[in-house]
């Protein structure tokens, strides 16, 4: 992919807007044997409530009325910066050239890199934080959930320190919290890339950071995470647990809003080549979990993630030998030593998409394969469309 340092910077891949699905009819109607879990979930989404059932109408006529219609996308409208030049696929595929609008679009921020200033503030927010909470954690009153999440330790210790990587270094802009719901379960399903998994991390903070309730993100992490000492004690206490259907049931049915990201180690172990082209995403087990506990699937969009530690060769032998799944050669790691490990400071924006209601679906529906097959495929789709239409957008990587 070629990158520009001026306006948007587009490659034959991410130019090619392919309008694949559309979101689901909204108008779908609800049956009298509906669970009052299912009625409450689309009460919490009124998004979901809008609109109706459209007569059918013949391709001719389906085709002038995409033309005059007004274009666009439910989610992806809204990305600020005008479109770059975009050839479609096709003569049907219309891309609008009209400037989207965010309203989270915030002015552009250099990245601090090289500030001492910025590293100073860093540290002493830390440290100021980090006694706080130990001043706090003196009296007892705190509590652990089931889990071993830790609220005090989350919102204390770990944002403080993340919070500085998330404003200073990769700048995220954050759109779309509109689409959370203000409470009640759901299931993000996000794009995975970086090598390593900042994305969940950062995820997280702009859930907390954005929403108007300020809610915690139950992030569903691979199995290494907790098998790898220090790590997996740290993930427990910041809200994380196995990426597993029993731990996936219990966090939705307790209204929680959990994270998921099904590429797994395909996605962030891509080489940079690869770069905002998803992996498989598994089995569909996600769907599954979302369809029988009636929660909104939401499509989460990361721009930014790929640039961290571009991939350029992937060793193997020695990932095998080292019991991992990728030994990762990028530009400055492992040339650089530990410094290598410093992730580039890219320009990062996270897009929470319109809910996928699934409460219209019988309880049936989450053991029929075609069913999970497609439901899987359709949010796939979103996710890589709306990466499509925001790469299109899209300023400098590192200077935007």
């Amino acid at each position: 992919m070629r990158i520009l340092a001026g306006g948007g910077a587009t490659d034959a891949r991410t130019a090619k807007v392919i309008q694949l699905y559309a979101t689901p009819g909204d108008g779908v109607d609800s049956r009298g044997s509906r669970s009052a879990a299912r009625e409450q979930g689309r009460r919490r989404h009124p998004s979901q409530q809008a609109g109706g059932a459209h007569p059918a109408k013949s391709a001719p006529a389906q085709r002038k009325s995409r033309q005059n219609a007004q274009l666009g996308h439910p989610n992806t409208d809204g990305f600020g910066r005008p479109a770059a030049p975009v050839t479609p696929i096709s003569d049907d595929v219309q891309v609008p050239t009209e400037s989207l609008g965010v309203e989270h679009l915030g002015p552009n921020r250099s990245s601090p890199l090289f500030s001492l200033s910025g590293i100073r503030g860093a540290v002493a927010d830390s440290l100021t934080a980090t006694a706080g909470f130990i001043r706090e954690r003196m009296t007892g009153d705190y509590e652990v959930d089931e889990f071993g999440f830790d609220p005090h330790f989350t919102e204390s210790v770990w944002f403080p320190a993340v919070r500085q990587v998330y404003d200073n270094w990769f700048r995220v802009e954050v759109s779309g919290v509109e689409n959370l719901p203000v409470e009640g379960g759901a299931l993000l399903v996000a794009n995975h890339a970086g090598t390593l998994p900042i994305d969940a991390i950062m995820t997280s903070l702009a859930v907390r950071e954005n929403h108007p309730t300020g809610r915690f993100l139950r992030v569903l992490a691979a199995d290494m995470a907790f098998d790898t000492p220090a790590v997996g004690e740290v993930a427990r206490r910041i809200g994380a647990t196995l990426a597993c259907t029993q731990d996936a049931d219990r966090l939705l049915r307790a209204g929680e809003l959990t994270a998921v990201w099904p590429e797994g180690y395909k996605g962030i172990g891509k080489l940079y080549k690869d770069r905002y082209k998803l992996q498989r995403f598994g089995r569909g087990g996600f769907v599954t979990t979302a369809l029988r506990n009636a929660a909104p699937i939401i499509p989460v969009s990361i721009v930014g993630s790929e640039e961290i530690y571009p991939m350029l060769a992937d060793l193997k032998p020695l990932a095998k030998v080292l019991g991992l799944p990728y030994f990762p050669i990028t530009p400055i790691f492992p040339w650089l030593g530990p410094l290598g490990m410093v992730p580039l400071p890219s320009k990062w924006h996270i897009h929470f998409g319109r809910p996928i209601e699934t409460g219209s679906f019988d309880e049936a529906s989450a053991d029929d394969p075609m069913v999970v097959f497609d439901l899987t495929d359709h949010v796939r789709e979103e996710i890589q469309q709306t990466l499509f239409r925001m790469l299109s957008r899209r300023g400098s990587v590192y200077f935007g």
